[in-house]
């Protein structure tokens, strides 16, 4: 069977190859972020997109794809949602856009957030999912009066330096998994921010457990994603996550839950309402805003007290402006409707055992981990619990030439096996279909490819 890709990409996206020569000119790399860059996954060039409605999305050649991409996740209600984008215009029109004081609006929405998020007493509105993390990093310090965080392998939390360490990380330089060394995941990162951080690997009882036996007294806070969505879906094991909740209350540390993607997607009150366990803070972007640029940081209100008095200075001259608080009043109201997210997660389902059932009659080793409107189709052969396994089960370049096969029949997603599948609120089954029957196809074009059927 003919190799699609290589013949049918050039011809479908010869303006977009245009674009992204030209864009090189004038801006490095030739795209705004480099996750959008051929480095991560865009070969041989990123596709340029002219517009969005719904689940659906339109490159400046005039092909349309079903999106599973999303925005990287923030579309949680499609392209363009009409409610979310009438209340920003409205809100624009009658108040404004950034007044640099308090208003209304930034109290109902605020109001709307804590309404849905069980736990959460308190909330302060930022500009990125980066930005709030490294906030909620540098408040539990604040608050404990200690230095150490506790992160994991395979988990991004954002570019800050604090952070920014020990995401899909080198083994070789990782060290052993029952005590990884961090290391710094870019250029100009401090080295010796490495002393102010213990990096684990996930889903790992037993070295959790004694770290907090031997130093919980010096950690500050354990900062985790609920459900790792950075290294394609990985679960959390069943009580994995009710562990790092009373170790770090035994402890006197605090519990952070990255939220940043799960936020608002996997249910309206998040990780907080699915697993049932409630950290000390919680990150938001993404999900938070319908597809506009905002993030937070909530948490109970003993959490937030520095912020409150004043003691811990939480600023940002675009923090809770109009856009933002519209968005996200807006987005609340809309989530809130009964049975959204059950339907929703039934119809992710749907698709996420259509597409794995497809793999496997075509003799492909492939399987699905998820949460029904995020999962990822793991190219690999045995189970993935950690980055370790991660590194060491999957079959990155089969994931990859089945996103080119469907990307050329008109379905999108990220073409690295470490991203995701994201199923928004408005995807319907005509969506589900139309990729089902595109998977049927490029699938048999891996089976002749890669030696099964």
């Amino acid at each position: 069977m003919s190799v699609t890709f290589a013949s049918e990409f050039p011809k479908r996206t010869q303006r977009s190859k245009a674009l992204f020569e030209r864009a090189k000119l004038t801006i490095p790399g030739g795209a705004g972020s480099t996750a959008r860059m051929p480095r991560n996954g865009w070969n041989p060039y990123p596709l340029f997109m002219e517009q969005g409605q719904g689940s659906r999305i339109t490159d400046v050649d005039g092909n349309e794809y079903v999106d599973y991409l999303l925005g990287l996740g923030p579309g949680i209600l499609g392209h363009r949602n009409p409610t979310v984008t009438d209340a920003v215009v409205r809100a624009i029109q009658e108040h404004g856009t950034s007044f640099g004081l308090p208003y209304e609006l930034e109290i109902e929405a605020s109001e709307k957030v804590v309404a849905a998020v069980p736990g959460v007493e308190q909330v302060r509105f930022a500009n990125s999912g980066s930005e709030a993390v490294g906030q909620a990093v540098r408040l539990a310090r604040a608050t404990t009066g200690r230095r150490l965080i506790v992160r994991f392998e395979g988990l991004y939390h954002g570019w800050q330096d604090s952070v920014y360490w020990s995401n899909h990380v080198d083994l070789d330089r990782a060290g052993p998994a029952d005590r990884p060394r961090p290391v710094a995941m870019g250029l100009g990162v401090p080295a010796e921010l490495g002393d102010t951080l213990i990096v684990l690997t996930w889903n790992d009882f037993d070295s959790f457990s004694a770290l907090m036996r031997e130093r919980g007294e010096e950690i500050a806070a354990v900062i985790t994603e609920p459900a790792v969505l950075n290294t394609g879906c990985i679960l959390p094991e069943p009580g994995y996550l009710e562990l790092l909740r009373s170790e770090t209350e035994k402890a006197g540390a605090m519990l952070i839950f990255d939220e940043v993607i799960t936020g608002f997607r996997i249910a309206r009150g998040g990780a907080h309402e699915y697993y049932g366990v409630i950290p000390d803070l919680t990150t938001y972007a993404k999900g938070i805003g319908g597809g506009f640029p905002v993030a937070a940081i909530g948490g109970t209100k003993e959490a937030m007290r520095l912020i409150a008095d004043g003691t811990y200075s939480h600023s940002g001259t675009y923090n809770a402006n109009v856009v933002q608080c519209a968005a996200v009043s807006a987005t609340m109201d809309l989530l809130a409707e009964p049975g959204l997210y059950e339907r929703q997660r039934a119809l992710g389902e749907r698709l996420a055992t259509g597409l794995e059932g497809i793999a496997n009659d075509n003799g492909i080793d492939a399987y699905v981990t998820g949460l029904g409107t995020v999962f990822q189709l793991w190219f690999a052969d045995g189970p993935v619990k950690n980055w370790r396994d991660a590194v060491a089960q999957t079959r990155e370049g089969e994931f990859t030439r089945w996103y080119e096969e469907m990307v050329v029949r008109g379905v999108l997603f990220h073409p690295l096996q470490f991203e995701n599948l994201f199923v928004s609120l408005v995807h319907d089954d005509r969506d589900i279909d139309d990729t089902l029957n595109a998977a049927a196809d490029s699938m048999k074009v891996l089976a002749s490819e890669f030696g099964r059927k």
